[in-house]
């Protein structure tokens, strides 16, 4: 009896050592079409979640309200969203850690040729958005539409809905002026089949807002994020060495083609380049209070603003 009860004791032992061996799980959750899979998918595939000490669980959803759900529930611990959702829940009294992914936004487009090449001529058409009324284009589109004394949800044809919807709607004349995310603005504008009709940064510049601002991010419910300070951490320096190697390595994309569902080197090129020049520059005290401004801008209240500790800096990511 001695003997058996030693050995059970052991292998009591070893069970605990290998459950305390196990690296802490991370699930985001991130749209089967949307680019951030792109980046999730290299940085599984290379094991640079496990270099860092955790194992990253991608949850793949249809549409935004579905991985904002996830996030809010708690059902996932992470979520790419854009910095406007971020503020709305701030506001609601739900704040998020804001982790920067890309400062791409997709420009207003049009038909080919079509005679739409200032915010006045958007008056009468039908405008196809992509998300939901807090979707960052949106917002910034009616924001400068406002300061010209236009109400555009009043004086347009305004229909929400899932980014491949509408670009099948917008190839089948549906709409006269689509506002989608860059990645399905970048496809439609390599087919020749869309023009940029107001290309984003001059509507950021007629709001005397900054370019490149990274305005797409990774959140983490900041009670969560407390808790879970080192796993944050390691999934910072993840997605920074990720980042440098799809930005420095091309041969990396050919693995990630599957994913970017594209059908010529033509889009698979567009949507490359897209992605890279998206990659923000790390954050800093100067780039924060830019991006608080913008907020403001965007319609926030200067006291509601999330403050600076909810945006994780990250002096040695990308340079």
């Amino acid at each position: 009896m001695p003997l058996a009860r030693a050995a059970l004791l052991l292998a009591l032992l070893v069970a605990a050592d290998s459950l305390r061996a196990e690296p802490p799980l991370l699930r985001l959750s991130v749209l089967q079409f949307g680019t951030a899979h792109w980046e999730l998918d290299h940085l599984q595939r290379h094991g640079l979640d496990r270099d860092e000490g955790f194992v990253l669980d991608v949850r793949l959803v249809a549409n935004l309200p579905a991985s904002r759900i996830a996030v809010s529930s708690g059902d996932v611990d992470g979520a790419v969203v854009d910095l406007t959702w971020a503020q709305a829940r701030h506001v609601a009294g739900h704040s998020y850690r804001y982790l920067p992914y890309s400062s791409q936004m997709g420009d207003v487009l049009a038909a080919p040729g079509a005679p739409i090449h200032d915010i006045e001529d958007l008056r009468g058409k039908r405008i196809g958005v992509a998300g939901g009324p807090d979707s960052k284009g949106w917002v910034l589109l009616t924001r400068a539409a406002q300061a010209r004394g236009m109400a555009l949800e009043r004086e347009a044809q305004v229909q929400f809905g899932a980014p491949p919807l509408l670009s099948q709607a917008f190839r089948r004349g549906q709409f006269d002026v689509l506002v989608t995310f860059w990645h399905f603005a970048a496809e439609l504008t390599a087919a020749g089949e869309a023009d940029v009709a107001l290309p984003m940064d001059s509507l950021l510049a007629s709001l005397d807002i900054p370019t490149g601002l990274p305005i797409l991010g990774y959140v983490f419910h900041d009670d969560w994020a407390d808790d879970h300070q080192a796993l944050v951490a390691g999934f910072v320096r993840a997605v920074a060495s990720t980042k440098r190697q799809l930005r420095d390595d091309p041969d990396h994309w050919e693995a990630l083609r599957p994913l970017m569902r594209v059908s010529d080197d033509a889009h698979f090129t567009a949507l490359r380049q897209g992605y890279l020049q998206g990659i923000p520059e790390p954050l800093d005290e100067a780039r924060v209070a830019a991006l608080q401004r913008l907020l403001v801008m965007a319609g926030s209240a200067a006291e509601e603003v999330m403050p600076a500790r909810l945006f994780v800096l990250d002096p040695g990511g990308v340079p």
